[in-house]
């Protein structure tokens, strides 16, 4: 069994920073990418961040590209996501996912599409006021 832990969520003004966590947890787990995602009330789940785990090629959204960066601890098979410049438009639920080595959902579909991931954490809430 696979979890996804995130951590780091919360309450800013515009401006500011805040860094998510994302901790896997679980066995016999072989991590082909990870990525944050994140949704809005009304909104569809959208792509924000991923990161290839073997090369550690990262790829951005537009609208976070800049100011979003997407990190790793591969000791701990931890991915992180530094957010600077928060503005209002960035206030969602930011979700967790992971590709795992094994699957054929990375190699059928881009890593910047939630298809592309077998598993996903709870979700943490950002919510930035201007």
């Amino acid at each position: 069994q696979v979890q996804l832990v995130e951590s780091g969520g919360g309450s800013v003004q515009a401006g500011d920073s805040l860094r998510l966590s994302c901790a896997t947890r679980g066995r016999g787990f072989s991590i082909v990418a990870m990525a944050w995602f994140r949704q809005s009330p009304g909104k569809e789940r959208e792509f924000v961040a991923t990161m290839r785990w073997s090369t550690g090629d990262q790829t951005y959204a537009d609208s976070v590209k800049g100011r979003f960066t997407i990190s790793r601890n591969n000791a701990y098979n931890t991915v992180y996501l530094q957010m600077n410049s928060l503005n209002a438009e960035d206030t969602a639920i930011y979700y967790c996912a992971a590709a795992a080595r094994g699957s054929t959902k990375a190699g059928q579909y881009a890593l910047t599409t939630n298809l592309a991931y077998d598993y996903w954490g709870q979700g943490t809430q950002v919510t930035v006021s201007s």
